[in-house]
Parts: C-alpha cells; structure tokens; sequence
C-alpha cells in the first residue's frame, strides 16, 4: 500500500508508492549510448590535456614536478568556469521596485577537472585518483570561503546529459555564493529543532539507527556510512554521512579522504553497474562557513541517480513520489558493491 514517510530532518512528507513501485533492474538505463566505450582523450575536449589553453587560466592544479600551468602534467586541475552562473564583477545594482527586488550574483564558479583521462568517472576511478579530488574539494573550499561576502560553498557533479552536464569528461563544479541555498536553511532549521528538543544530531540518531537496523544501509566502513535516506525523494537517493558528528566537510582530517573516496568509488560504481551508468548529480550538504552549527548539524553528500520525472502531482503537490522503497534499492545495490552479497561482498560492513 501506499505510505507516506516524513523526513526526520526537514518535516517535508514524501509518498512512498510500493503499489505503483518497479522492482529496481527496471530502473537499468536503456540508452544505447550508455555501453558505448569512450576514448581516453578527445582533441575537441576543453578539459583534455593538451587543450589547456582553451579554459580559462588555471586557479590551482595537481601535478608533476617540473611541469607548468596550464600546461600538460596534471592529475586534477581548478579552471574558472566559461560560462559561469556568478562571478566577483558586479553588472547591476542592487534595487527594489514595489514586490520585486534584485542585487548582483557576486561570487566565483569553478571547474574541478577530476582526471586527465577523458573516460573516466568517479565510478571507475582508483581510491586514490578520487582521493586526490576530494582533496581538491577541500582545498578549493578552504580559499573560497575566505572571500569576503560569501555564505555558502557548494560543491556538486552533474554526470550524463540528462543532470545537467554539457561536457562529458568528468569535473566537479564549486561555487562560492552570497547566500545560504533554501534547501540547506531548511536542514538546518530541522537539525536545530531536534537539537533544542532532545540534545541531540539528528543526523548521528539517523546513522545510529540506520545501523542498527541495516535494511537502509548500502555500504558500512569505520568512519562512513551510505544508506537509502527513510524519506528517499526518489529512487536510489543515496546519502553518505560520516559517522562521527561534523558540522564542516572542510574540516575533515586527511586521514579520512581516502576512506570517503573509497565509498564514494564502490557507491558510484554500484549504481554505475547495476543501473547500467544512469545520469546522476551528487551535491555536497555542508554548515555554511561563517556559522555556528557546531551541535546540531552534520555535513553530507547527497546523490540523486536520475531515474524519473517529476509530473504533475509534485508539481501541485510539492510532495515527492517515489516508486520503489528504499529498503528495496538499498538491496539491490548491496549487490553491487565490491565484495558483497553476488559474491563482491561479505556483508554490509565494507572491507576497509
């Protein structure tokens, strides 16, 4: 039957439609493109080696002793984005007339070009390669944040034509904008309310009983965990959480980026293998820089597989229906993960 499940965080309700739900293989992309093999560099490609000159002057780069900006030598590279959504020169004054109002997009758009080689992908990268980009996160995050009237640092990836990518060789987008986005303000709020009501995260009471129960849980490690969120906005919403209290991602020892690469690798590789390479978008939840979120909230990263459209009835409703159960996807994606129940893994637990 039908159920509705409200999201502990945010108070939102979300329809769980088992009676309308797939079994999760009818999920698998069935594009024809989506087994094609892609070369490892394209002389068209803008984020390929070689081509360094065609994207804007570097901000930062990764790469061999010896080799210059710019320049071939690489491993991960930072390039402001060509087509950027904000940037530090104003173009408008700020105004009101009437009801309406309107101030400039101040802030930077940046690229994070994740590897040199032009088909790869966070799911097929080593735990090492996708280490070195979460570090160029962090290091992005950390110098952006300093920028004067900046609130907030998002840090996203749009995989597929279908998210939002216009290029397919994988990079990561990071923007460093003047406010705090709605959707975070709203965990926030949520995650304040549960601190004031019981003294407590509700993210750490969400991974400690998603633990305990394992029906959610997609992937296990000592410090991480991935699960199918109670309330899943959509199908295969996968969340990985660190499973000590952290309100800042930029925080995060450097003991600890391998082993989140690590997740974010076998996470992406499941749902690359067993939904045969859908389009997704992963974002990062984090506490906005220049606030005190020490007690209540818990840094994240939310992915989002794009396996439906949203219709009318979210539109009307602003409700999201979801058509398979999250204990179903958490499931079948265990099967996929390195060492799992088809014979890639012992367990939950992840060997780490």
């Amino acid at each position: 039957m039908p159920e509705l499940r409200l999201d502990p965080v945010t108070g939102r309700w979300v329809l769980v439609a088992t009676e309308r739900a797939r079994r999760p293989k009818d999920f698998a992309q069935q594009d024809a493109a989506a087994g094609k093999a892609r070369p490892e560099r394209s002389d068209t490609c803008p984020f390929c080696p070689g081509n360094e000159k065609q994207t804007p002057p570097e901000v930062f780069s990764f790469r061999r002793d010896g080799t210059g900006p710019d320049e071939p030598g690489w491993w991960v590279r930072g390039v402001p984005n060509k087509y950027p959504a904000l940037t530090w020169e104003p173009t408008i004054q700020a105004s009101t007339a009437g009801i309406f109002s309107v101030r400039p997009a101040i802030g930077a758009h940046e690229v994070i070009i994740e590897s040199p080689l032009h088909n790869a992908s966070p799911a097929t990268m080593s735990y090492d390669e996708m280490a070195e980009v979460v570090r160029a996160y962090i290091h992005r995050y950390r110098a952006l944040s300093e920028a004067p009237d900046i609130q907030y640092i998002l840090v996203f990836r749009n995989h597929g034509r279908d998210a939002g990518a216009s290029l397919e060789h994988p990079h990561s987008q990071i923007a460093a904008v003047p406010l705090v986005p709605p959707v975070v303000l709203e965990e926030l709020v949520g995650a304040e309310h549960h601190h004031e009501s019981t003294g407590r995260c509700v993210f750490c009471d969400m991974v400690q009983q998603e633990i305990e129960s394992g029906v959610r849980i997609v992937l296990e490690t000592p410090k991480f965990v991935a699960l199918e969120p109670y309330a899943s906005k959509m199908p295969f919403e996968t969340w990985v959480l660190p499973k000590a209290h952290g309100p800042s991602f930029h925080e995060l020892d450097p003991s600890s980026w391998h082993e989140l690469a690590r997740v974010l690798v076998d996470v992406l590789g499941a749902v690359n293998t067993g939904l045969h390479d859908p389009p997704y978008n992963y974002i990062l939840h984090t506490a906005p820089p220049h606030e005190r979120c020490d007690g209540f909230y818990h840094w994240h990263i939310e992915i989002f597989p794009k396996l439906t459209v949203a219709a009318g009835f979210e539109f009307g409703m602003g409700v999201y229906i979801n058509i398979t159960t999250p204990e179903s996807a958490a499931e079948f994606l265990r099967n996929y993960i390195p060492g799992g129940p088809s014979g890639r893994n012992s367990g939950v637990q992840g060997q780490y």
